[in-house]
């Protein structure tokens, strides 16, 4: 949690798949407060001839990077900054010295904390046991 999907095109070599996904990662805890040690980046890249803008096949450097968060733990500036960063960095080290195409996307989804979570206990529930160690820790000894 948080989850990073990044699908491309054109295709990249070994070295820059590393580098772009440190460099999202990086934006994800700066930018969201979302931790290093369970962010995790898929990196999906296809061939341009399976990459269609417009009912036509991309002829630039083209992104759609999805992130997956628990819903209402970050605030529209966050998520806002986040987008901007986001799509700055994948200008940066897609395009180089040109652009992305415009149909270039980077999409944060809010999903409730009972729908998902990791190590196979969902959000909600980690919320719930915080909540219960707090009470805990709060009573008189």
């Amino acid at each position: 949690m948080p989850t990073l999907v990044l699908k491309l095109t054109p295709l990249q070599n070994p070295e820059r798949y590393s580098l772009l996904a440190r460099a999202l990662t990086d934006l994800t805890v700066q930018l969201l407060g979302k931790r290093r040690d369970v962010t995790a980046v898929v990196i999906d890249d296809l061939p341009a001839a399976r990459w269609h803008i417009g009912g036509a096949p991309a002829e630039q450097p083209t992104a759609l990077l999805e992130i997956s968060i628990t819903q209402g733990t970050n605030t529209q500036d966050e998520k806002a900054a986040f987008i901007q960063a986001a799509f700055a960095e994948l200008q940066r080290q897609l395009a180089g010295d040109g652009t992305l195409a415009t149909a270039s996307y980077v999409v944060v989804r809010e999903l409730p904390g009972a729908d998902w979570g990791y190590g196979g206990h969902t959000q909600q529930a980690r919320q719930q046991a915080r909540v219960v160690t707090a009470d805990v820790s709060l009573q008189p000894g």
